[in-house]
C-alpha cells in the first residue's frame, strides 16, 4: 500500500518560511523525517516547511532560542542554523548558508518510486487567472503540488466549483474547489501534475524573480 503525500512544503523565494497566513491543512497526512544536532545529541522531528534561508520543525526540542544547531534533512544534508523561536511544539531554524530549494525539489523526487513520482507541495507566489463558468477573476497561485493547489484572492467561486485555471507558461487541468476560506481556496485537480512540466517551470520562475 502507497504512503500518502507528505505535507512538508518547500518555499520558493529568497525568504524565510515564516510568518505565514493560517491555511486549512488535513494534519492527518504525514510531513517528511528530519533530526535536530546539538553538541552530538540527536532529536527527531518532522519537516513541516523549508525555504532557502530556513525551516520550520515540529518536535520537543530543548533547544533555546539562538542556539546553534544543525538539520539533518531525509537526503542526507545536514545544513547549520540556529534556533529562531519556539511555540507550540514548533521550531524556526535560520540556516547560516542559503539552500538551493530547487535541488533539495529534485532529490525529493529521486528519491520516489519512479512510477509514483510526485511533486511535492511547493509555496510560491505568481499571477493567475480563473475561469468559472463564464466569469474570469485575477487571482495570485500560492502554493501547488502534483494533486492540487491554493489560491488567493477577492472573487473566488465558492466550494463545488469547477474552475480552470490559466498560469503562464504552466498548463493546468481543471480542477474543483473542494473549500474556500475567506480570500482563500483549495483546488483539487481532475489530473495529476506532471513533475517533468513543473520543475522546469519552477526554475524559469526563480530566474525570473528579482536579485
Amino acid at each position: 500500500m502507497s504512503q500518502p503525500p507528505s505535507l512538508t512544503t518547500f518555499v520558493i523565494g529568497d525568504r524565510l518560511p515564516w510568518p505565514e497566513q493560517s491555511v486549512v491543512d488535513n494534519e492527518s497526512r504525514p510531513y517528511d523525517p528530519a533530526v535536530v544536532y546539538e553538541a552530538g545529541f540527536a532529536k527527531k522531528c518532522t519537516l513541516r516547511k523549508i525555504s532557502a534561508l530556513g525551516a520550520i520543525v515540529r518536535g520537543d526540542l530543548d533547544n533555546t532560542p539562538e542556539q546553534c544547531v544543525a538539520l539533518e534533512l531525509q537526503t542526507g544534508q545536514r545544513p547549520p542554523g540556529t534556533i529562531a523561536w519556539q511555540e507550540a511544539g514548533e521550531s524556526g531554524i535560520c540556516f547560516k548558508e542559503p539552500l538551493n530549494v530547487l535541488a533539495l525539489i529534485t532529490r525529493n523526487l529521486v528519491s520516489q518510486p519512479a512510477e509514483r513520482r510526485a511533486i511535492p507541495r511547493v509555496e510560491l507566489r505568481c499571477d493567475a487567472w480563473i475561469k468559472d463558468g463564464e466569469q474570469f477573476a485575477a487571482a495570485s497561485l500560492r502554493n501547488l503540488s502534483s494533486r492540487g493547489l491554493q489560491l488567493e484572492g477577492e472573487a473566488l467561486p465558492p466550494a463545488g466549483s469547477t474552475i480552470t485555471l490559466f498560469v503562464e507558461g504552466l498548463n493546468i487541468p481543471a480542477g474543483e474547489v473542494v473549500w474556500r476560506k475567506d480570500n482563500l481556496a483549495g483546488v483539487e485537480l481532475q489530473h495529476d501534475l506532471s513533475w517533468a512540466f513543473i520543475i522546469p517551470w519552477l526554475r524559469a520562475l526563480v530566474r525570473a524573480q528579482p536579485q
